[in-house]
């Protein structure tokens, strides 16, 4: 079952970027909380572990289908919150779809040390494609913002993958690619063993360059000062920037303590962008 509304709202107020959102005009604050319900809902159900995976899989492809209603004209279901930001904002269809699919890839099967290029897709669908979404309600230009919804949503992606690398092999998931595991050194057996092994630090390194690029490349594009509403990505980039640096001098060799973002720091940070923007 997917998520409540309430659980919906107390979700995003604890997210890091309910305060970038806030700042938004109405009509594009209320545009990204349907997109942010709409990603919540999808994703609870990818991660909802304890369910079976047929279960899961059926409700993705109800939303499929009310997602497809929505712009064939026929009754949207559960999607019906995005009727008015498809409208107002162009949201395409293909990028709602590919958000699903990326849910779709974690209930198929644990996904577990992939190679590069089914990484790549992944961080594809579950970030770079709700970038896609988000730059068109922020009213960027289409170029400069399907290379922002690019490149933040890779940095964005991997560095949640760098710090979440306990919690996912809890339940069956190592992100971290092949090919990085392997030049470091660590045999491929279990999930357990793999995140255990301490060789491991040399293979989040690997992916943390490639999250650095990526966080580089995204902040040059925001320093180009490109138009639209763009606090919320400012904000992302502020708050994800900084943990990468802390997770780089802390390194990843166990024991680890999840880093999380200073969400003090955060408000400080996104009242300076309100006064500056």
């Amino acid at each position: 079952m997917s998520a409540s509304p309430t659980s919906l709202s107390a979700g995003l107020r604890r997210s890091s970027f309910y305060a970038g959102m806030k700042m938004l005009p109405r009509a594009e604050r209320e545009a990204m909380f349907a997109i942010y319900g709409f990603c919540r809902a999808v994703d609870d159900i990818a991660d909802d572990v304890h369910r079976p995976r047929p279960d899961r899989a059926a409700e993705l492809e109800a939303w499929r289908h009310d997602v497809a209603a929505l712009y064939n004209g026929g009754d949207p279901g559960q999607a019906a919150e995005l009727a008015d930001p498809v409208a107002r904002f162009g949201l395409r269809h293909e990028d709602l779809l590919a958000v699903i699919d990326g849910m779709a890839m974690d209930v198929a099967g644990d996904i577990r040390w992939p190679p590069m290029s089914e990484l790549e897709l992944y961080c594809d669908r579950v970030a770079c494609a709700v970038g896609r979404l988000s730059v068109r309600v922020f009213g960027m230009e289409e170029e400069l913002g399907v290379a922002l919804a690019h490149h933040l949503g890779h940095a964005l992606q991997l560095t949640n993958i760098l710090r979440d690398i306990d919690e996912d092999a809890a339940i069956g998931r190592v992100y971290l690619p092949h090919d990085a595991l392997i030049a470091a050194g660590v045999p491929i057996s279990v999930p357990e063993a793999v995140v255990t092994d301490p060789r491991i630090d040399a293979a989040c390194r690997i992916v943390a360059a490639k999250a650095r690029d990526h966080h580089r490349a995204a902040a040059a594009l925001l320093a180009s000062r490109p138009k639209g509403h763009l606090i919320a990505p400012r904000l992302m980039s502020a708050a994800y920037a900084p943990l990468l640096d802390r997770m780089e001098r802390t390194g990843w060799a166990p024991p680890r303590t999840r880093l999380s973002t200073n969400k003090v720091a955060l408000l400080f940070t996104a009242l300076r962008l309100w006064l500056t923007r």
